[in-house]
């Protein structure tokens, strides 16, 4: 496996605002790769995250997960346990100004180097999952994976029209926030404009199941889920 690269890098938004971005790319300099967004939990683009940014980059990925509260906290994280903490920084994000931030994310994955603009993807998890949504209806990904992402029920499903590549949607059966019926009320309304998706729900997992730092974490289905993202995307860059 090759040594993987990362740092920080910091991006031009539409808005006028500057956003930094975690990078993480395998140190392969002669070879083009796929290009990832990875989109943050609600704590922020933290320990975890950029962790999961290398493991992506491992399996031969340019990745880029771009701090989504930049607006109001640059640099944010917080604990687990705290998500009071980051209750101010979600409530001020707007749909227009994260649809700003995942064009100028899939516009420096394209610009970067190393990377095959044409085959681009995206993954996020909770908050991240709703914005890995989001950006499967602003732009023709390869392929886009959502775990658990609340508010998309609530928020997203007249973006259904719009979805123009594959989905992948991870869910807990245990998760209280996001029931049975607002998972059932989003595959219909994919259903309803014929698009391709892959429903799974972990019937022993919770919300936030893929996390290791997380008090929900559940190693099998995380371990399964993480197979299924792998192919996913192999199958997509076809």
């Amino acid at each position: 496996m090759s040594r993987v690269l990362h740092q920080m890098i910091t991006l031009s938004v539409a808005d006028g605002t500057r956003m930094d971005v975690y990078e993480a790319y395998p140190d392969e300099p002669q070879t083009r790769l796929p290009g990832v967004m990875l989109f943050q939990e609600a704590f922020g683009v933290n320990d975890h995250i950029r962790d999961v940014a290398r493991r992506i980059a491992a399996e031969g990925y340019v990745v880029m997960a771009p701090e989504l509260y930049h607006r109001t906290a640059t640099g944010f994280v917080c604990s687990y346990t705290d998500f009071s903490a980051a209750r101010e920084h979600i409530q001020a994000l707007s749909t227009e100004g994260i649809e700003a931030d995942i064009r100028a994310t899939a516009e420096a994955l394209s610009a970067h180097p190393r990377v095959q603009s044409e085959k681009l993807l995206s993954i996020g998890f909770c908050l991240g999952g709703r914005v890995s949504f989001l950006a499967a209806s602003v732009l023709p990904l390869r392929a886009a994976a959502c775990f658990y992402g609340g508010g998309i029920a609530e928020q997203l499903l007249d973006r259904a029209a719009q979805i123009q590549a594959p989905l992948l949607l991870c869910w807990g059966g245990q998760d209280k926030h996001i029931t049975a019926d607002k998972i059932q009320a989003i595959t219909s309304a994919l259903d309803i404009h014929k698009k391709d998706y892959v429903n799974v729900v972990f019937s022993r997992a919770d919300h936030g199941f893929f996390c290791d730092a997380r008090a929900s974490y559940h190693p099998v289905s995380a371990a399964q889920a993480w197979e299924l993202v792998k192919v996913f995307f192999l199958q997509h860059l076809k």
